[in-house]
């Protein structure tokens, strides 16, 4: 599969840059770097980016997570490896990622209040802004094939 073009993030002056201070700003808040990739090597599973779900997996692992969490991400509900505000934020994710056309609540109040249940207003916040910046980059990965394995 060919590449059609480098990432558009990378193309056009100031976008990367913009992206980064977002991750810098979620990066600041008290969750762990490792789950917070394996939140984002999820979003990237159920968006079938290779190129994404690579590079978390490794990140994942660079940041201190075990073989066992990151090998059962996509199956985090049967797994034992994670806890409950983990499951939470896993379930965020997918809801976020798997958006339905034209739903009036495609994040449950349920959902919600589970989700609040574990995390404060920030750290909510900074996984609201890395799963949806993880969609940003899987969207345009699948727009222009970038492979896994690629340098970025």
């Amino acid at each position: 599969m060919p590449q059609r073009m480098q990432n558009p993030a990378y193309v056009l002056p100031g976008a990367l840059e913009g992206i980064q201070k977002l991750f810098e700003a979620t990066n600041s808040v008290d969750i762990p770097k490792g789950f917070m990739e394996l939140v984002q090597l999820r979003t990237s599973q159920i968006n079938g980016c290779s190129a994404c779900t690579l590079s978390h997996a490794q990140a994942a692992a660079n940041a201190g997570e075990n073989q066992e969490r990151i090998a059962t991400t996509a199956a985090w509900r049967e797994a034992p490896y994670f806890s409950d505000a983990e499951r939470a934020a896993f379930a965020l994710a997918e809801a976020m990622t798997r958006l339905p056309d034209r739903s009036t609540e495609a994040i449950t109040d349920d959902l919600w209040d589970d989700v609040a249940d574990h995390y404060d207003e920030k750290q909510l916040s900074a996984l609201i802004l890395t799963i949806a910046i993880t969609n940003l980059f899987n969207r345009l990965n699948a727009t222009v094939k970038t492979p896994a394995g690629t340098s970025w």
